[in-house]
């Protein structure tokens, strides 16, 4: 049914480029992480399209997954709406394109004080270092969006709602609002860590939400970050996802179900105080173009299954599938049409 998916976050343009070590130190990056963009990274994207081949692709992570659970689900069109916040520029104006390509309907608060955002990812050989510049992105506002009539009536619509971690630097009261909602209705809340520096710096808003999300998403780093943060005084990354299963919950009717991903190595599933480890599909590492977008392609399949009522496993073996897909093309881009079974 259209509209039954729902996601809001941050709209960005990606910028990737396959870049060397020596590009990586001068910008002070690790060459597998997450962070925003600082005053020191400003030259940083200037620097990628003069010296690299770099190619353009609509990114974000909420609305790559929402993209991608777009692309498995094929019909309807507009299953899944999005939300968030570009400025009235040529970017802009292509994140708007790229998304009615894939049949998304995205709804944009669009301003013209900030620059649409962008997101360069730094590729060296299986690894990729995000730096995000969210500048428009950064700009939603509950008010002058979410809370009006016609928008609201698209997350009433909703069954499903899923939010990346990253939109709590954005705008908690969004988020909380949404939460709410889903709460109230009893629909699924879903949220994702997104990146250890959301569990490092921004945990007080995380914690606030924690107890309205039916599913948690995220990969072995963000686990063991979170943990850290908890102070879960475990590693164990099955221990870490039965006690974040645990942590309190709003709506009783549902058990909180936790999926931690840990690239080619199994993804551990908690709930119901049960752990379970799903293998993923095995691959020849020579056929990985890049990871960029394996995560969120992961949560799009996973979604996509979840909104059509299918079962936790199903849903799991889609992710996996939509993953493996995403890694043998640059950025998060898919072919035509998925052959998912």
């Amino acid at each position: 049914i259209e509209n039954a998916l729902f996601g809001m976050g941050n709209p960005l343009l990606d910028i990737i480029a396959v870049v060397d070590t020596i590009f990586l130190e001068k910008y002070g990056l690790k060459e597998n992480d997450q962070i925003l963009a600082e005053e020191k990274h400003k030259e940083l994207f200037d620097e990628m399209v003069k010296k690299y081949k770099v190619e353009y692709h609509a990114g974000g992570s909420t609305l790559n997954s929402i993209k991608v659970a777009q692309w498995m689900i094929q019909m309807p069109h507009k299953a899944a709406t999005f939300f968030g916040c570009i400025g009235k520029d040529h970017f802009g104006g292509i994140l708007k394109e790229k998304a009615e390509e894939v049949h998304v309907d995205a709804y944009y608060y669009e301003q013209s004080e900030e620059p649409t955002g962008t997101c360069a990812a730094c590729i060296t050989g299986d690894n990729r270092s995000l730096v995000a510049n969210l500048a428009a992105a950064n700009c939603y506002k509950k008010d002058k969006h979410l809370d009006l009539e016609e928008n609201w009536k698209l997350v009433q619509k909703a069954k499903v709602f899923y939010i990346a971690g990253f939109f709590l630097t954005v705008s908690e009261e969004s988020i909380l609002k949404v939460a709410k909602h889903a709460c109230e209705n009893n629909k699924l809340f879903c949220l994702n860590l997104s990146a250890p520096f959301i569990s490092q710096y921004f945990m007080q808003p995380l914690m606030r939400i924690m107890p309205y999300v039916d599913i948690l998403f995220g990969n072995e780093t963000e686990a063991a970050a979170f943990a850290k943060e908890q102070g879960f005084e475990t590693k164990g990354i099955e221990e870490i996802a039965k006690k974040t299963q645990e942590l309190s919950k709003e709506n009783k009717k549902r058990q909180r179900v936790v999926v931690f991903t840990q690239g080619k190595e199994g993804t551990v599933m908690a709930k119901g105080g049960k752990v379970e480890v799903f293998p993923v599909v095995k691959m020849n590492p020579s056929e990985i173009v890049d990871t960029n977008g394996a995560g969120d392609a992961f949560v799009g399949g996973f979604l996509s299954e979840l909104v059509q009522d299918k079962s936790l496993d199903q849903c799991i073996y889609a992710g996996h599938y939509a993953a493996n897909v995403i890694i043998r093309r640059a950025g998060c881009t898919f072919p035509e049409k998925p052959d998912f079974h």
